[in-house]
Order: structure tokens, then sequence, then C-alpha cells
């Protein structure tokens, strides 16, 4: 599923056209804050790649979103990610601060779970957030994600949300 739409919000798969956008998304220290720091334009174009492949080896990844005036807006996605040793899917979903408060993590996570959950079929899905991130946290539990377990990634205290069908 390369693209698909919301109601507000158009979604096409991540290539390397969208370096650009990406690298001004993640030098947003605010953006950043909750997505393990800001990333540098290498770190960026390193990102990228890794998720371009994520695409051709698992036949799904990130897209970017775009609000329908065309103007991009964040990024969002279901990708593989080792967690306690333990490989789990993840929904993701980050946006310019313009766009904080519009509701878009809403629409796109509600998207996202269906993608994976009805047409992927996949078992569960997981939602990682910064234990501090209440705005994200109340986003999964609107999505009828369940709190599953809180944890420790990479120096900081985040909590697990899972869904399944």
């Amino acid at each position: 599923m390369d693209h698909f739409s919301t109601e507000s919000l158009t979604a096409e798969r991540l290539h390397e056209g969208h370096l650009a956008d990406l690298v001004a998304l993640h030098l947003d220290a605010e953006v950043s804050r909750f997505l393990g720091g800001g990333r540098t334009a290498e770190g960026t174009k390193t990102y990228l790649a890794t998720n371009m492949a994520h695409w051709d080896q698992h036949g799904f990844g990130l897209w970017t979103l775009r609000t329908k005036q065309g103007a991009f807006a964040g990024r969002a996605g279901i990708r593989h990610i080792l967690v306690d040793d333990i490989d789990e899917i993840e929904i993701l979903y980050a946006f310019k601060r313009e766009y904080w408060g519009r509701g878009f993590a809403s629409e796109i996570a509600a998207a996202v779970t269906d993608i994976g959950l009805s047409q992927l079929k996949l078992p569960s899905l997981i939602g990682i957030v910064n234990a501090a991130n209440g705005t994200s946290r109340r986003v999964l539990e609107r999505s009828n994600y369940v709190l599953e377990r809180s944890t420790n990634r990479h120096g900081e205290d985040v909590v697990i949300y899972r869904i399944r069908p």
C-alpha cells in the first residue's frame, strides 16, 4: 500500500524525495524531544535509507503525510522494532508543530492501526511512548490500545501500548 488517504491527510510511501522534509522535521527540537532527540541531516539520511529498506523487506513501513492542500505535515507508519529482545511491530507518527492539536495524530493512528490489523493481518501492534508524553498516550488510548507495561529504551522511561484484532 504505497498511498492512502484519510479525511485530512494523504500518505505516500517514503522515498528519497522526502529527505528535505524529514530533515526539517527531525531538526525541530520540540518535535524530536519525545522521539529520542533531534537527528542531524546525516542521521536523517540514514533513517530514510533504513526505513526504505524496511519497505523492501517487509512490504510495509513509513509514509510521509501531506495535508489535502499538499503541505508536508509529518510522517507515520508501521515497522518492525526490537523491544527487550522481542521482535514487535510498532505504529509511529510525528507531525510538524504547526499541525499539533488538530486531531491529525488520532486520525492517522486509527488509519495505520486499521491497515496493520485489517489489511496486513498483523497479530498485534504496539505503540512506544515516552512516559512523560501524555498527548501521545491519549492518542493511543483513544485508538483502543491498552497499556501493557513500562520499560526503559535508550535511557528513557517509556510505556508500551498494544492492540490486537
